[in-house]
Formats: C-alpha cells, sequence, structure tokens
C-alpha cells in the first residue's frame, strides 16, 4: 500500500518545531521509517569535505561511512544532483553494500544555496520498493525537512 505522502508531509511539518537541522534530521529519519512500509533502512549522509559523504542521523543497522562520490547509490546521488530510484542495486556496479539484505534504494540529494548539503538515502529489502509516486512523496518530505531546517 502507498503511503499517503500529501498527510505525510503535513505531520512531519507539525513534528519539526525547531530549526535545529541535526534534531530535525534525526526525527525526519525516525518518521520516515516508521511510517513508509518497507524499509530496512532511512538516513542522511552529510557533505561535509569535498567529494565525500559522510554519515549522520539514520534509522536501522551501522552504516558504511564515508561514501565518496563516484561510489554506489548516495555517491551518484550526490555527484548528479538528482534523485537515484533503483529497482535492484546488485545490478549497480560500484553499488557499497552496507546490508547484503538491501534490494532497492531511493536517494534524494539535499541542495541549499546550489550547493549540496547531503542526501537522504532509503533502502528496502524489496526489489523495485520505490515507484514514481514514492519518489514524488518523499521528495515532497525531503523539501518540508528543508524548508523547517537551517541548514548551514
Amino acid at each position: 500500500m502507498t503511503p499517503d505522502y500529501p498527510l505525510l508531509a503535513r505531520q512531519l511539518e507539525a513534528l519539526l518545531d525547531s530549526r535545529d537541522w541535526l534534531t530535525n534530521s534525526a526525527q525526519t529519519c525516525a518518521f520516515i521509517m516508521q511510517e513508509v512500509p518497507e524499509l530496512n533502512w532511512a538516513g542522511f549522509y552529510l557533505q561535509r569535505k569535498p567529494e565525500l559523504l559522510t554519515l549522520g542521523p539514520f534509522q536501522g543497522k551501522p552504516a558504511c561511512n564515508p561514501i565518496p562520490f563516484d561510489k554506489g547509490v548516495c555517491g551518484a546521488a550526490a555527484r548528479t544532483q538528482q534523485t537515484q530510484r533503483i529497482d535492484d542495486v546488485h545490478a549497480i556496479a560500484n553499488h557499497i553494500a552496507c546490508d547484503a539484505a538491501s534490494r532497492s534504494e531511493l536517494v534524494v540529494p539535499i541542495m541549499t544555496r546550489d550547493r549540496l548539503w547531503g542526501v537522504l538515502d532509503l533502502d528496502s529489502p524489496r526489489r523495485a520498493r520505490f515507484n514514481t509516486t514514492d519518489q514524488a512523496g518523499i521528495e515532497a518530505l525531503v523539501a518540508v525537512f528543508m524548508a523547517r531546517s537551517d541548514l548551514e
């Protein structure tokens, strides 16, 4: 069943009652993990150094860190600054397998003032878990996170 993303966006907006990006990113991960079915990982990777993503707040098993821009789905999202929706991560040559149970992935880049702040990464144990509705819905949740947070 596809989540009611407009409802989730309103709920997330109400949940994020501080401008603190760290609190809001932790709350956003927990909220998505709770409300979006069939996920085994939800979290942020932050750009703190050139061409490198560093693990931020997340929900799920321990994760890979750091991730260079030239590796994996997160790296591709950071490098291209475009959402990556992958039906079968095992078909990606440079996929970074933090959890062997992950089969599909959705990664949304977070841009602020024309620079990459980080990415939101969602993994699922089900192949082809994410469709265009999920992509648009998660991108809308990222927009709520961005609007409610001071991203410096």
